[in-house]
């Protein structure tokens, strides 16, 4: 009897699992902006919007991006902890005004390549979610790079010195620090207000990806791209925590599998647009995805690269320690155990 009653017992709990994964639910999806480019078109959308297929889920995402919602980029992680949306694709430069941590995943200098980013998000990864966890009630589920951030200027530029006494656009407060240490101004603006900006002189040179350039029609105003990987501009996906803990343990797994999946396919998909977005920007073929257009490519130096790669110990690193260390007293410290090791800082 006692046997039976537990086989009765193990099938209920079964059945009622099942019944938990079949449960249909929906989420509200902030995405990136319309014109930042390819990755949201090709990738982010399609994915949001077929939701269910992607994870054998009975689910219904309503996507937005964050510009049609007349929500500021910087208000990301705010948006997520207020519950207004279930899901946000962060865009980690704007929204790390919020929780510097964030910028410990991609200071200037640090991620000079795919591979070398990689590394580096993984090995910071977990802090960044904790932080999030603690202060927006929201849970990371993924990380991936817009790409290599390049210079792109209205005039011709030789290299990074000639950045001295420009106005630059910038995406955050670590390329900020840099370009203020090359004596240039750095100026933070949405990315949709950029190319008018370069049109109209507000900004003589702006800092984004090349694909990205290319989707808002940078080129049109500007002559010159210097090709230096600065940063990668690593964005993010981050759930409500409220949300996650209605879902059952098996919606959970099948949600974060599937987005861990998207944000793999975007590191790949992002390198690939990096090498075409180049290649259009510049008159080169093949351009597959983007408009072609007739920048001048300006040649790396050496001298450039040594720049760019002594700014993480030298700029990027103090200083955002400090504020990062202001909201949380182990930042730094977890940051030198985990990046800073592998870096022999």
């Amino acid at each position: 009897m006692l046997k039976r009653t537990a086989l009765v017992t193990t099938a209920a709990a079964t059945l009622m699992a099942s019944a938990v994964q079949a449960e249909s639910f929906s989420l509200k999806v902030l995405g990136q902006p319309v014109g930042s480019g390819l990755i949201a078109q090709q990738k982010e959308r399609p994915f949001f919007e077929s939701l269910a297929e992607h994870t054998g889920l009975e689910v219904d995402a309503q996507y937005l991006p964050v510009d049609v919602a007349g929500v500021p980029d910087t208000d990301g992680l705010r948006v997520l902890s207020s519950g207004l949306f279930d899901i946000v694709s962060l865009r980690g430069p704007q929204v790390s005004r919020d929780e510097p941590s964030i910028l410990g995943l991609d200071l200037t200098g640090l991620n000079t390549s795919f591979e070398v980013g990689r590394e580096n998000v993984a090995a910071f990864y977990d802090y960044v979610d904790s932080r999030l966890q603690q202060n927006f009630n929201a849970k990371l589920l993924g990380v991936w790079p817009a790409g290599p951030q390049v210079v792109f200027c209205s005039e011709e530029i030789g290299g990074l010195s000639d950045l001295q006494g420009l106005r630059v656009r910038v995406g955050d407060q670590s390329a900020a620090n840099f370009v203020d240490g090359l004596g240039a101004t750095g100026i933070s603006m949405p990315f949709g207000d950029v190319q008018q900006s370069l049109a109209r002189g507000v900004v003589d040179c702006a800092i984004t990806g090349p694909a990205s350039a290319n989707s808002g029609g940078w080129p049109e105003a500007t002559s010159t791209v210097l090709p230096i990987a600065l940063q990668l501009a690593i964005n993010g996906y981050a759930i409500n925590l409220d949300t996650w803990n209605r879902l059952s343990a098996e919606q959970q797994d099948a949600l974060e599998g599937a987005i861990a999946d998207l944000s793999d396919q975007i590191w790949e998909y992002s390198e690939a647009l990096y090498e075409d977005a180049m290649r259009c920007n510049t008159g080169q073929t093949p351009c597959e995805y983007g408009q072609p257009y007739a920048l001048t490519e300006v040649p790396v130096s050496k001298e450039d690269l040594a720049v760019v790669s002594a700014a993480v110990e030298d700029v990027s690193l103090p200083v955002w320690a400090d504020q990062c260390n202001a909201v949380a007293d182990d930042c730094e410290a977890v940051w030198r155990e985990t990046v800073g090791q592998k870096l022999g800082l």
